[in-house]
């Protein structure tokens, strides 16, 4: 997951300024030394890293901060402020025309960022808000794009329009907004050509496409894992053609994330939803605030409660917490929160929101809940949940030894394996009965969201 090894150094670095009782200047600089350093290997831009110090050291060594009560608390403040501030302080969202009048978003970026799939997951996203959106393939170069665009298309429910490979795609552009306006669509995205880099043909022809039509928003797709190639990237499409937002992709794989954090800076041209998975619905809507409450390892509860509401089937998790409340938590459950789990991005993604757990995720530290990294090792717990009888499913205290031994020769693996995951699932269980009312409130009320694990 982006940003874990950051969220883990700056919590070691926060971690020695709270054990202080005073702070001395010298703690501050020494503290923001580390936090540079961490900032520097996450891939963040070397002028922003500076700017960003700067600022930070100019507010932290001030007499309210030095004198005050809590002054480790202070500074974590001071850098959870700063960066909000440097990842763009309000949320921004596409801006379209007013009232029914059509919007034309452009969509651009290097081949490889995932435009076109994000092009269909942001279609996907007008659709459920109750608009008509037009996805339009201007990509002659790629067969396979239009093919993709289709599909993708298809399984969101939206009209994609194509003429082939053989139109210029300024003139596709202008053929799909006289086909929206005939057919009532107000939101027209166009899903231009992609290249392997910059070059003077690309910007020519997105040009072009703004000359024959009239492109109210120009948004880029950069790959997060790319790093500072992203930033650099972003700095030119916005000095060649102009863009009014950004969409980061693969925010969710094993990258250093520093393109976030770089490129409100760099271009001053907003974040606008982050890519965090491969489904079409795996596209979120970026907020500085929350994304700066994860790099420190405060966690995201707001989105996690989001996703909660999004993916999870709610009347499978009152039954759910009903049985965790009972201590009646058995293997079928066990197998449900999995799950439910891999419908929320898996252990890593969830944990990332919880506050105080953002280094954990991906570690594989939570006893008997696996995670993002481990899929095999899970899939081996589910082949082990799966080779028991249903009565056994229903009730964990049936297993003995001999049932254990013909549940691992079922599912192809060792004894100790099946006894190791039985050991797990006994301490997530006595973890879960501590559980009920963490995310549903008092007296889980109707309405209100659980963790299904």
């Amino acid at each position: 997951m982006a940003f874990d090894s950051l969220t883990e150094k700056l919590q070691n670095v926060f971690r020695s300024l709270r054990s202080k009782g005073r702070l001395t200047e010298d703690d501050v600089k020494a503290a923001l030394k580390e936090v540079k350093m961490a900032l520097l290997e996450a891939d963040v831009n070397f002028k922003v890293v500076k700017g960003f110090i700067k600022n930070v050291q100019e507010r932290a060594v001030g007499q309210d901060v030095m004198n005050g009560l809590n002054p480790g608390q202070m500074v974590i403040k001071i850098v959870n402020e700063e960066l909000i501030k440097l990842m763009g302080s309000e949320t921004t969202e596409i801006q379209l025309q007013p009232g029914s009048a059509m919007t034309v978003i452009m969509m651009a970026g290097l081949q490889g960022a995932g435009k076109t799939t994000t092009t269909a997951k942001l279609a996907g996203k007008y659709k459920l808000k109750g608009k008509k959106p037009l996805l339009v393939a201007c990509d002659v170069y790629r067969p396979a794009a239009i093919r993709q665009l289709q599909i993708n298309g298809e399984k969101q429910g939206v009209e994609v329009f194509s003429m082939g490979d053989k139109n210029r795609p300024a003139d596709i552009a202008k053929a799909a907004v006289q086909h929206a306006m005939k057919n009532g669509n107000n939101i027209v995205i166009l899903d231009t050509a992609g290249r392997l880099h910059i070059d003077e043909d690309m910007m020519t022809e997105l040009a072009q496409i703004k000359e024959a039509v009239e492109v109210h928003q120009t948004i880029l797709v950069v790959d997060a894992m790319t790093g500072q190639d992203a930033v650099n990237v972003a700095g030119t499409f916005n000095e060649k053609i102009g863009i009014d937002g950004v969409i980061v992709t693969k925010l969710d794989g094993d990258t250093r994330g520093g393109a976030a954090l770089s490129i409100k800076a760099v271009t001053g041209r907003p974040i606008l939803y982050v890519g965090m998975g491969e489904k079409l619905s795996d596209l979120e809507q970026f907020y500085p605030d929350r994304m700066a409450s994860r790099i420190l390892g405060m966690g995201d509860v707001l989105t996690l409660i989001e996703k909660a509401g999004a993916e999870i089937d709610q009347e499978k998790a009152m039954q759910m917490a009903d049985k965790m409340k009972k201590a009646q938590f058995d293997f079928d459950d066990y197998l449900m929160s999995m799950e439910q789990m891999r419908k929320m991005g898996g252990l890593s993604s969830i944990m990332s929101m919880m506050p105080g757990m953002g280094a954990l995720g991906g570690k594989g530290k939570i006893p008997g809940l696996g995670s993002e990294e481990d899929e095999e090792r899970v899939a081996r717990m589910e082949a082990i949940i799966y080779s028991m009888t249903r009565e056994e499913r229903r009730n964990p205290d049936l297993l003995n030894p001999s049932r254990k031994h013909r549940i691992a020769r079922g599912a192809g693996v060792d004894i100790a394996e099946v006894n190791r995951m039985v050991k797990q699932f006994n301490e997530s269980r006595k973890m879960m009965k501590k559980l009920p009312g963490m995310m549903g409130g008092k007296g889980g009320k109707r309405g209100r969201f659980r963790l299904p694990f």
